[in-house]
């Protein structure tokens, strides 16, 4: 079994893992249902509050080969490549 980061092996995939940020959560979800969203989003926060769980999530969502959904499908290949931080068109800024 190959070894992997305690933080990495229990992020959140998907919307419905994000724990402690409903009114995020529902928002991004409602913003993709509906076709309303915008060009960029800026994230910020203190440390360990989901900030880059939640914009990787997103990420996957609006790049996922189902087409934008609130429910990646966690095994296409841009949803694998966000999250491994390969796929070329997210740029994740610290």
């Amino acid at each position: 079994m190959r070894y992997q980061v305690i933080a990495r092996r229990w992020r959140p995939r998907t919307f419905d893992e994000v724990v402690g940020q409903p009114h995020v959560v529902e928002t991004l979800m409602n913003a993709i249902q509906k076709g309303r969203v915008a060009h960029a989003y800026l994230f910020s926060g203190p440390r360990g509050v989901g900030k880059t769980s939640v914009a990787r999530i997103l990420a996957k969502a609006l790049n996922c080969l189902d087409g934008p959904t609130p429910y990646p499908c966690c095994r296409c290949g841009p949803c694998l490549e966000i999250a491994q931080g390969t796929f070329i068109d997210v740029l994740e800024m610290d």
